[in-house]
């Protein structure tokens, strides 16, 4: 999808009606289901969509997912976590089968989106679930055969918890220019080098970008991890302006 240019008007978002088409686990809480939304007009890597249910008597509950792939004609793809005692994903993930359908709207987001035309070096920084949209863009690299550099940054529990694990590990090989690094907060993988720990200095310096090459720099997780490691980027030097963030927490 083409970026709007300066001063044109953006059509009002309205809800359409998804259905089902195909889910993927990616670990024993999460899945991604792949929605066939017709007429949808696209999206850029890193915008998101709102979901909304409705029950029998007529009661409503919503909720956004960031979008885990680019544009593909009317198909999208949402990687759902689920939340204990959450209204929507447990449905989405336990109950929503093949053809049936729910509302969408969007795409939603304008700033935190990479575009096949920049050529600056990439950072990708994810916590948790917070790998989504950033999947995406690592997919829209690959999808329109950019030779951008990409580094992924991606902390997470355990081993268990990684989501696209076997993909990611496919393209660490295949696609050129990417490299990929972790952070177990938890538990680490046999034989693997340290301790557990929550991200930190150390991680962010080495295996980012040094500041002098103007990055551009994605952030994405729940909002404590977003918020300590834009404190770290602009603490190693990155200009602010060039640091996007995108957090998550419960909803009330």
């Amino acid at each position: 999808m083409a970026a709007p240019t300066a001063g044109a008007r953006v059509a009002p978002l309205t809800w359409r009606v998804a259905r089902l088409v195909e889910r993927r686990t990616e670990t024993p809480s999460a899945q991604t289901l792949v929605l066939e939304v017709p007429g949808w007009p696209g999206h850029l890597a890193g915008q998101h969509v709102d979901v909304r249910l409705t029950a029998e008597d007529g009661y409503q509950a919503a909720r956004s997912y960031s979008l885990a792939g680019p544009a593909d004609g009317d198909r999208i793809e949402l990687t759902v976590q689920r939340v204990p005692d959450g209204e929507v994903s447990p449905y989405l993930i336990d109950t929503y089968a093949e053809g049936d359908p729910v509302e969408v709207r969007g795409p939603v987001g304008g700033w935190f989106v990479w575009r096949p035309e920049e050529t600056a070096p990439v950072l990708l920084i994810g916590g948790g679930s917070g790998i989504v949209p950033l999947m995406a863009m690592v997919r829209a690299r690959r999808a329109v055969g950019s030779r951008v550099p990409f580094r992924l940054l991606y902390s997470v529990r355990t081993p268990a918890d990684v989501f696209y694990a076997d993909e990611l590990r496919h393209r660490v090989r295949d696609d050129f220019g990417l490299d990929v690094a972790y952070v177990y907060t938890r538990e680490a993988p046999e034989g693997w080098r340290g301790e557990p720990h929550r991200i930190g200095l150390a991680d962010v310096n080495t295996h980012g970008w040094p500041p002098d090459l103007q990055p551009q720099c994605y952030v994405c997780g729940p909002t404590g991890f977003v918020e300590t490691v834009a404190d770290l980027l602009v603490g190693l030097g990155h200009e602010t302006r060039r640091v996007r963030t995108e957090r998550f927490g419960p909803t009330g």
